[in-house]
């Protein structure tokens, strides 16, 4: 692994959703350049085991095998598990937890009680399927699935409305991407006199009020979909599948600046504190967020190994590779904290989403059927165990977490491991 300091950066239903459907993955290939200062572009992105549960009783552990899974013990059995109304994409926003309740995204939106499995509320027509469910000041917020222009607020506990916004009849599809203490940030379409839709905005909702706090109107072509966004201090960022990355001023909404990235990436990165950190195929990179300079770069061993999603849990950068090699990093540096080849050695898929509990990453993975969730050793990449339905089912695992349990969704399967 090469560590390169500074230098120039090389780099509804969406496209991501329906590879994932098909069981396509991420292309390795690395594509055109991008600079600092260019617009948002609205050019096409191009390219691209365990014991069955058996109904909604506990089971699912899976015991050892000669392959090395499970060195430390099989998988848990599971606490409950709970047939769902879940429609989920494969995106890491539509399985919370919160409030001592997990819901999964879904019609009629259902929250489950973390403990028990018991349904504790229901929502019809709450959410809508596939878009991101966020929780920030105790507060869930939803697109509404009723297609009226509204953005919602909920209290997670007992699913009742606190909070609700509309942004105005000449907008359609307002869906939030990112909160934080003051504001909700929304994309939706903007409408022309047909009825029709060929831009969209970006906008900010006062978390209190409701109001509109600014809007800004994205480049033609630009999309509403696939935008994945987080907010840090006065920085808006966002990746999108045109390849932009992009930062804006949370307080006036105004373009900080913006990348075009050598690959899209499906939209996931990472974030910390002033950085931003994107997986670009063979590179990862970390940019300034307040003017998007470079300030370290890794590769992969090889051309054609593509890094995979990222997460910054507790001050480590974890990331895997197409290759099934396991990484922890110093995300301020880069630097190198440990790196195991203990998911080649078990022949397990790569994961694609982390949570974290004491010393114990919980991966999940994506379609393949050695996959499912991974008890990895944060200190070392150890694999501790796999956890597997063996349902057969095309959808992605997700993990979400209370702290108390690790909760696993596998298509319309829930299931609450212990921790």
């Amino acid at each position: 692994m090469v560590v390169r300091r500074g230098g120039v950066p090389s780099h509804g239903f969406n496209r991501r959703r329906a590879l994932r459907l098909a069981g396509g993955g991420l292309m390795a290939a690395v594509l055109t350049a991008g600079a600092v200062g260019c617009r948002e572009s609205g050019s096409d992105a191009v390219g691209s085991g365990g014991a069955e549960s058996g109904g909604d009783e506990p089971g699912g552990g899976e015991k050892p095998g000669a392959d090395g899974v499970g060195k430390d013990g099989r998988a848990p059995e599971p606490v409950w598990t709970r047939t769902t109304s879940a429609q989920t994409y494969g995106d890491n926003d539509e399985l919370v937890a919160a409030g001592g309740v997990v819901i999964a995204s879904g019609d009629p939106l259902a929250a489950l009680d973390a403990a028990s499995g018991k349904e504790q509320w229901s929502l019809k027509d709450g959410a809508v399927p596939g878009a991101p469910m966020l929780l920030d000041n105790g507060t869930l917020y939803l697109a509404s699935a009723k297609y009226d222009g509204s953005v919602a607020g909920y209290d997670p506990a007992s699913g009742k409305e606190t909070w609700r916004s509309h942004l105005g009849k000449d907008y359609r599809q307002p869906a939030p991407i990112a909160v934080d203490d003051e504001q909700v940030y929304v994309i939706a379409e903007i409408l022309e006199d047909d009825g029709s839709s060929r831009t969209n905005l970006i906008a900010a909702l006062n978390s209190r009020t409701g109001r509109l706090a600014w809007k800004e109107q994205r480049d033609f072509g630009t999309e509403q979909n696939g935008v994945h966004a987080h907010v840090e201090g006065r920085h808006l960022v966002y990746t999108d599948f045109k390849k932009n990355l992009t930062v804006r001023d949370t307080a006036t909404g105004k373009q900080v600046w913006t990348h075009r990235t050598t690959k899209t990436n499906y939209g996931f990165f990472a974030v910390h504190k002033d950085l931003v950190i994107v997986p670009q195929g063979p590179t990862l990179q970390a940019f300034s967020l307040a003017d998007g300079s470079v300030k370290w770069s890794v590769e992969t061993a090889e051309s054609y190994i593509a890094f995979k999603e990222p997460a910054v849990l507790d001050d480590v950068l974890y990331i895997a590779d197409s290759d099934r090699t396991m990484r922890a990093l110093d995300p301020r540096t880069g630097q190198k904290i440990w790196e195991s080849e203990a998911l080649a050695e078990a022949h397990l898929t790569v994961p694609r989403q982390y949570v974290k509990v004491g010393g114990v990453l919980y991966a999940a993975t994506d379609l393949d059927k050695q996959g499912g969730v991974i008890a990895i050793d944060a200190k070392t990449g150890a694999v501790r165990w796999r956890f597997n339905d063996k349902s057969g089912d095309y959808h992605a695992w997700l993990v979400a977490t209370d702290g108390t349990h690790v909760f696993a969704l596998h298509g319309r399967k829930l299931h609450a491991l212990p921790v």
